[in-house]
Order: structure tokens, then sequence, then C-alpha cells
């Protein structure tokens, strides 16, 4: 695990809005800034920006604890603004890093939302979640829930040189079947897919077959993407570690998305391993249903019309999501 400082900080607001159409939800909750999991490709490393600190090794040893936030949650709960829409957790930091196992604000977080009866989606690598079960599987009683673990491969080695900090992949897809066989919707977001480390049809059906043999409620697909902030650390792990693959990524990658047509070419071969061991797509967001409660405003707007992450802006393309439909 990454060495860490742990600064605790209190935040304005919690529920953040996400500004696109097309996305699978309108909202999201991140506990933490940071993450010690040090994913060398992690999109959100361009967050620390915002507070003047370096996207590469400060991102992975200056973590925020957003100390207030189950209070600012509370609050922002109760508005009668808010209509009780669905929200997903753990879009920009895990919520589940290894300072959670102190704080406990994603508990908490937990605890309030099954208070609220608000439906929510967790995204993660942290096996820490196996914790919350009770919570969990009160909040998809009364609400809805879904526990979303992010496994890119369960190949050793890339695991260990992509993902220094994260729990072992077997580890996550036991804590999911843990989830599922104690009744939490769970299952794989199979990403990020790394071109010539994990991209390949026998690795991805190797890590969905793995899925399925772990009782996945369901899986989707997503490639790596580089933001500015994320770029500037992979690319250079890419040169000094799989000098042979520089030359692919750098015509692969002269813009955040890898083209369309080996993006598609890719994530067929999701579906047809998805297919094949017999798992439906991650169901969106949406269809968890939020109770109708007395004072809830059904034709209300919601809690800010305008995106930030504690006063910084903060754009849908710092999140990570299927590409499949």
């Amino acid at each position: 695990m990454v060495a860490a400082e742990v600064t605790e900080i209190r935040c304005k607001s919690l529920i953040n809005r996400v500004n696109a159409p097309d996305f699978p939800f309108r909202w999201t909750i991140n506990p933490y800034r940071g993450c010690r999991h040090a994913c060398r490709y992690c999109y959100a490393r361009s967050t620390h920006e915002y507070w003047g600190m370096d996207p590469g090794a400060d991102f992975e040893r200056q973590i925020f604890a957003k100390i207030n936030a189950p209070d600012v949650l509370r609050q922002e709960l109760c508005s009668p603004k808010w209509c009780g829409e669905p929200i997903a957790i753990g879009t920009a930091s895990d919520p589940y890093e290894p300072a959670e196992a102190h704080y406990g604000l994603t508990r908490q977080i937990l605890e309030t939302l099954v208070e609220f009866r608000n439906p929510a989606s967790v995204t993660t690598k942290g096996t820490l979640v196996r914790r919350d079960i009770d919570l969990l599987r009160r909040l998809n009683e009364v609400a809805g829930a879904q526990v979303v673990f992010s496994v890119g491969t369960i190949d050793e080695t890339v695991w260990r040189q992509t993902e220094p900090g994260a729990p072992h992949p077997i580890a996550r897809l036991e804590a999911m079947q843990y989830l599922v066989d104690h009744g939490v919707p769970a299952g794989v977001l199979a990403a990020p897919l790394l071109p010539g480390l994990s991209d390949t049809a026998a690795s991805i059906d190797a890590l969905v077959s793995a899925a399925a043999q772990h009782r996945a409620q369901f899986l989707s697909g997503n490639l790596l993407f580089l933001r500015p902030g994320s770029r500037e650390w992979f690319m250079p792990f890419i040169r000094e570690s799989y000098p042979h693959l520089a030359p692919g990524y750098a015509r692969l990658y002269r813009s955040e998305h890898a083209p369309r047509d080996y993006t598609n070419s890719v994530l067929a071969l999701v579906d047809d391993a998805r297919l094949r061991w017999e798992l439906p797509r991650m169901p969106s967001i949406k269809n968890l249903q939020p109770a109708t409660l007395p004072g809830f405003s059904e034709a209300g707007r919601a809690v800010r019309e305008t995106p930030s992450v504690d006063g910084e802006p903060y754009g849908p393309t710092q999140l990570s999501l299927p590409l499949a439909a």
C-alpha cells in the first residue's frame, strides 16, 4: 500500500451534478479526494491540480477526508428541492480507499441514505465494502442499491504494475461474491482494458470467466482513456515498463480516447465473453427506484444546477463509464 498523509477537510456541498444527458446518472458523491490504490491510469488524478497539487505522486500520497460529509449529505437530502434520485458513489476517488477503515465516512453516508431511502450505486476496488453488507442490504431493500467492482484484468503482472495499491483482483471478486451471497446486487466493470496488456480475447475471457465463477450479476467493459493529468503519469510508465508498446499508445491516444473502431472491436470481445458466460450488461443506475417520501417534491429540481467539487469545476469527462450501451 502506498504511504500517505490524510488531511481532514470540510466540504460545503457533497452531492454533485453531472451535466450529461446520455449518462446513466445525474448525481455523484465522493467522500475522499486522492486514492492510495495508486492506479497508474486513474482518470481522476487531475482533481488534485485544482488545489495546486501534483496529479502524480501527490494524488496517491495526499489524501483528503471530507469529515463533515455525512452531515452535509443529511442537509442536502432534507432539502425540499431534492427528489430522491439515485446517486453514484465513488466516481472521482474510491469510497473504500484505505482511509475509510479509520474515518468510516462511506459507512455513515450509507446509513444516511438508508434513513432517507435514497437509492445509490457504489463503484470500488476496495474489499472493505464487505464490512457494510448490513447497510447495503438494507438500502437495497428500502430504495435500491448495487455495487460495481472495477476489475480490468486478473493477470498478476499487469495488476501489480498498473494498480500497485489496489487489492488483488481475485480478492475483489471474492468480495463481490460475498455481497451477492448476502442479497446485494453486485457485478463487474471490466475497466480499464489496456491496449496490449489486457485487451486480448484470452485476457478478457479469463476475466469474464472469473467474474461468472464468482457469481457476478452483471458485467460491462470500458477501454482506457487518458485525460490530462493521467496521461502525464501513465505514458512514461508505458515507455519504461513496456517500451515495445509505446509507439502503439502514441498512435492510439492522440486524444483522450482511442479511435472508435478499435474501441468497438475490444468491447465486442467483452460482449462475446459476457454472452458466452451468460452475464447481462451492467444495469443503469436509473433503474434503482427512489422511494416516495412525504415532503419530497416530485417535480423538484436538484440541489445544485452548477457542477462542483467543493467549489472547483467537475465535469462528466472525469467519470469512467461503460462505452457499451
